[in-house]
């Protein structure tokens, strides 16, 4: 690991090239981000994806620095966590029907104001749970290993842009031409929406996260939809509406206990040995402090000013209520440090629900307020756990953090406006009604939100099911799939199934190649071939390739939507 006095000058890892190249993959990045966290109900890491697109274009224009790519990497993928924020909480408020008190302009508070909280308190805790801490954080431990390999030029940037290239085909063809039908296999079943979407982006989203965790998905939507819901109601124990009701409330219950799952296995254990440990004269914890000079201490206490002002001013605020916010931002970006560090998983909008709650008990009862409070907790925790993980790849290739963290922030910002500009623009082409449970944009996390402000249809099933999601992720058992598979269309729930049959049957086959090229390995060494990406490497190239070209051209065929529109 290399220490930060082998670091190169961070003002050598900025470049004009890779901030040009960072800025327009953010835009693009974030778009898409956007786009897939609503219509999914889930937002996979780009962190993989962007790594190996910086290095793809950088070699295309003649640098080479891992570095350099790596600070690109950090401006592309920053916004997208940022993006994962709002994309999580505020439209739940569309779902309520108070659309018409809601801003483009407070959408934008929200956004700067958690992005703000972000970045300060990342740089505070970064030595403390990077450089001191033994955390694995697998997201950028695998995107340093993608920059180490320096693999992406060639056939693999072929592979990554053809796939995308082909998705986004696919998707406009379905979309916009309508030349290929959306659903395939429907079946009339009352209360279950059975059938497969015509999504090359749900493949890939089931191909990316693997069979074991699409099996508890998937497990969750057979429990839900065929025994809750088509069982239930066919053995008259309720009726469909009933059941689609205790589905959701159980759903939501599972996902809400997973987060707290995370915090209760993950990270109480880790603050009480910490506590343990300055108690025993442990000065690390004080660390973060020496870590930076006067000018940079005056730069972030005027960055919390100023996301502070934004919460009192532009989103109407309490003092109070300003102030719990402001603490408890760092309290959970802290608890979102520890659940990425140790999990790759980040339940950011968990954390805003849990301020939600204690802003709600201090008597706020304004609903759209509470969201408010939710997204600007989301988006800080958002952005909190894709800065460490980069900190963590900077810490392995020996990237400088200041580099990183100002990358971070010029990628944060941009993702800000494109996040507030993307929501809008859906937001006016499809209407508040295509948001939520069954509808264009399913936006699970933010119904889950929306519920929860106000108020749960089964609060027996609700409390089943946070005390399940607890115990089972304690557990060892990925609670958070399981609810995704209870409160997800089945149709959505089958399509990702698919995608991970895929990715098993490319395994095996995968596998079998991978066994014949090793008797070539030694070959190529003696004649200095080229080293071509192994088979898996592949696999995740095309998957990541096909995810972002659909919700590219997702996002491209909605702007172009508004702006018809606008022109008559």
């Amino acid at each position: 690991m290399s220490s930060l006095n082998q670091r190169a000058p961070w003002r050598g890892q900025i470049s004009a090239a890779g901030i040009l190249i960072g800025c327009i993959g953010c835009v693009i990045i974030t778009a898409s981000s956007v786009y897939t966290a609503l219509k999914m109900g889930a937002l996979p890491w780009p962190t993989i994806f962007t790594s190996i697109t910086a290095l793809v274009l950088l070699r295309a224009a003649g640098r080479t620095s891992l570095n350099e790519a790596n600070v690109t990497q950090i401006i592309m993928s920053a916004g997208s966590m940022v993006a994962g924020g709002l994309a999580f909480t505020i439209p739940g408020v569309w779902m309520l029907g108070l659309d018409a008190e809601l801003s483009w302009i407070e959408i934008g508070g929200v956004a700067l104001a958690g992005t703000l909280l972000g970045l300060v308190c990342t740089a505070l805790i970064r030595r403390r749970f990077v450089e001191e801490s033994d955390l694995e954080y697998p997201i950028g431990t695998a995107a340093a290993e993608t920059l180490m390999a320096s693999r992406a030029g060639g056939a693999t940037g072929k592979r990554l842009f053809g796939s995308m290239a082909a998705a986004g085909i696919w998707c406009a063809l379905r979309d916009l031409a309508g030349v290929i039908p959306a659903m395939i296999g429907a079946l009339p079943i009352p209360g279950v929406a059975f059938g497969i979407y015509n999504s090359p982006m749900l493949l890939s989203v089931g191909f990316l996260v693997g069979g074991a965790a699409v099996a508890f998905w998937l497990a969750g939507g057979l429990i839900a939809n065929f025994g809750i819901i088509a069982g239930g109601s066919a053995a008259g124990l309720w009726d469909v509406a009933s059941a689609q009701g205790i589905v959701s409330s159980l759903g939501m219950g599972l996902m809400m206990g997973s987060g707290i799952g995370v915090v209760v296995r993950d990270i109480l254990p880790t603050v009480f040995r910490s506590a343990h440990n300055g108690r025993r004269g442990d000065n690390r914890a004080n660390a973060p402090a020496r870590a930076f000079g006067k000018l940079d201490r005056s730069v972030l206490a005027l960055l919390v000013a100023a996301a502070a002002l934004l919460v009192c001013l532009v989103l109407g605020l309490s003092p109070i209520a300003c102030a719990v916010v402001v603490a408890l931002a760092f309290v959970t970006t802290i608890m979102s440090a520890q659940s990425v560090g140790q999990t790759g998983i980040d339940p950011m909008e968990i954390f805003g629900l849990i301020v939600l709650l204690v802003i709600a008990a201090l008597g706020e009862s304004d609903q759209v307020r509470l969201f408010f409070v939710a997204g600007v907790v989301a988006v800080a925790c958002g952005l909190a756990g894709d800065v460490m993980s980069d900190f963590k790849t900077g810490k392995i290739i020996g990237t400088d953090p200041r580099a990183m963290w100002i990358g971070q922030a010029i990628g944060a910002l941009i993702g800000c406006a494109v996040s507030v500009a993307v929501m809008c623009a859906l937001l006016n082409a499809y209407g508040a009604d295509a948001f939520g449970p069954g509808k264009l944009f399913v936006s699970a996390q933010a119904s889950v939100v929306a519920t929860m402000v106000s108020g749960i249809p089964n609060v027996p099933a609700f409390v089943l099911g946070l005390v399940a999601g607890v115990a089972l992720y304690c557990l060892g058992i990925p609670s958070m799939m399981l609810g995704l598979g209870v409160y997800l269309p089945f149709y959505m729930t089958l399509s990702a199934s698919l995608g991970a049959a895929v990715k098993i049957a490319y395994d095996r086959v995968a596998s079998i190649r991978n066994a014949r090229a090793n008797g070539s390995v030694a070959a190529n060494a003696d004649t200095g071939a080229p080293d071509e990406t192994s088979h898996e490497e592949t696999g995740i190239i095309v998957a990541s390739g096909v995810l972002g070209g659909e919700s590219i051209v997702g996002v491209i065929i909605a702007l172009a939507s508004v702006a018809s529109g606008l022109l008559g």
